[in-house]
């Protein structure tokens, strides 16, 4: 026999079906993001696109432009919800355990120019600085704790004219009515290289009302192409500095500046020394004869810069100086030729 139901019966039903709806509702995107890997935990979205260029120091040669376009999926959950992809996780035995204050997972693809001094010689001299092309991908992890960042890092790309090296200088000189380069047809062959590197930036002193803060750090990389172990100490004045410190790991493989972020801002000064085992751009293919050059294999770095951050836009301009302590004319030649300026403007997605 059927029992009609009264008003107080036909509320509890109703009560009870939301209950259901939102709990399969709760159910049903949880084994979304279990199934697609995604996580629960809040995290943001960015993209960047940083330019070197030696024409912000006046000059046209050696480490001419490098043009870098950068995703970074950031979490900031007290906890990392992602883990790191294929290309770096051969080197995670090196990042230590234990949960992290934030951590992100970074893409950035680019392009790299080198060429002699004398642009409009179609065969420079011998140990003119040699013309190259690299494009490359970069994936880099990072993980943030209270006073010190890690990071690893692989990159592969691809030296030679499959870079489209000599495509992409001569069609920008001609729109800007530059010297047209006539050398490339003696730029290094062919070659797929690759990089891991793995590092780590302290936040050694910070003052009382974090206006100021010194970082050091340290970074070690590996393969064809580049290897080399180096060691840094910046110091920085500004605002809203602690959560902006880890984007100086992003500096070693060019990807992005040390960039401000929460709508702060800060000025920095810092130096680097290190040594460079082997590098492609100046030693020549790895396993073809090539154009090369002698250099010094010790290195210093003086930078200086600034960054400015409000409502999800940030921007960085920075100068990076080779210099030499003891080394001959030749030495500081190739400083010269390897200064540059460097412009970073990053949005939020």
């Amino acid at each position: 026999m059927l029992r009609v139901l009264n008003k107080d019966d036909q509320k509890r039903l109703i009560t009870d079906k939301d209950a259901v709806a939102k709990s399969l509702v709760k159910y049903s995107l949880n084994s979304l993001f279990l199934l697609f890997g995604m996580s629960a935990y809040a995290s943001q979205s960015w993209m960047s696109v940083t330019l070197d260029n030696d024409v912000f120091v006046n000059e046209d040669s050696g480490y001419t432009n490098g043009l870098y376009v950068t995703h970074y999926d950031v979490n900031e959950s007290g906890r990392s919800p992602h883990w790191p992809d294929f290309w770096v996780k051969p080197l995670m035995w090196s990042m230590p355990d234990g949960e992290v204050q934030s951590s992100a997972n970074v893409y950035s693809f680019g392009q790299t120019l080198n060429t002699a001094e004398d642009l409009t010689l179609h065969n420079p001299p011998e140990g003119s600085f040699p013309y190259s092309a690299l494009l490359s991908m970069n994936n880099t992890y990072i993980t943030t704790r209270e006073d010190y960042a890690d990071r690893v890092s692989t990159t592969i790309g691809i030296v030679g004219p499959l870079a489209m090296g000599k495509e992409t200088q001569k069609g920008f000189h001609k729109i800007i009515g530059a010297q047209d380069p006539k050398g490339w047809d003696t730029q290094l062959h062919n070659e797929l290289v690759f990089e891991l590197s793995r590092s780590r930036v302290w936040r050694s002193w910070v003052s009382d009302n974090d206006t100021m803060d010194v970082l050091t750090g340290g970074n070690l990389s590996v393969g064809t192409l580049r290897s080399e172990a180096n060691t840094g100490i910046m110091y920085r004045y500004g605002r809203n500095l602690k959560k902006s410190y880890p984007t100086i790991l992003l500096t070693d493989n060019r990807m992005s500046n040390p960039t401000a972020v929460d709508s702060g801002w800060f000025v920095y000064a810092g130096l680097q020394a290190g040594y460079t085992f082997n590098q492609i751009f100046t030693d020549g293919n790895t396993f073809r004869d090539s154009r090369s050059i002698d250099y010094d294999h010790t290195n210093t770095l003086f930078s200086t810069g600034f960054s400015y951050a409000w409502e999800g836009i940030a921007v960085a301009f920075a100068i990076n100086t080779p210099f030499t302590i003891n080394g001959d004319e030749h030495d500081r030649e190739m400083d010269r030729f390897s200064r540059y300026g460097t412009l970073t403007f990053a949005w939020q997605l």
